[in-house]
């Protein structure tokens, strides 16, 4: 699997399961499980260090970062927070532009 294709896969996962722990419909620790398993799965994925980021990439990168650091009354209820990661969302699933704060890095 290449990064693009895990990006790609990871990011539609990770957009499906915030939108539903922020509805209420997913406790947080599927969230952390799912943080969890991909960076196990990353570890499998074969790259150099010296491949481009794409916007993609590093937005899913920052976002899968924040839902792990930040604790579940934050996730909830910071509004700016919900709404940066939000922006982020919408990035990844094609209805909005690249937050320019996104500095995510591969793990």
């Amino acid at each position: 699997m290449s990064v693009q294709d895990f990006v790609d896969n990871k990011a539609k996962q990770l957009c499906f399961y915030l939108r539903a722990f922020w509805q209420g419909e997913l406790p947080i620790e599927e969230i952390e499980l799912f943080f969890w398993d991909s960076m196990e799965e990353w570890g499998q994925i074969d790259y150099t260090l010296t491949q481009p980021y794409t916007q993609k990439e590093r937005v899913f990168w920052h976002l899968l970062h924040q839902v792990h650091y930040w604790n579940e009354d934050k996730l909830i209820n910071d509004q700016f927070l919900v709404d940066e990661l939000n922006n982020c969302v919408n990035f990844l699933e094609g209805l909005g532009h690249c937050p320019l704060d996104c500095v995510g890095i591969r793990p």
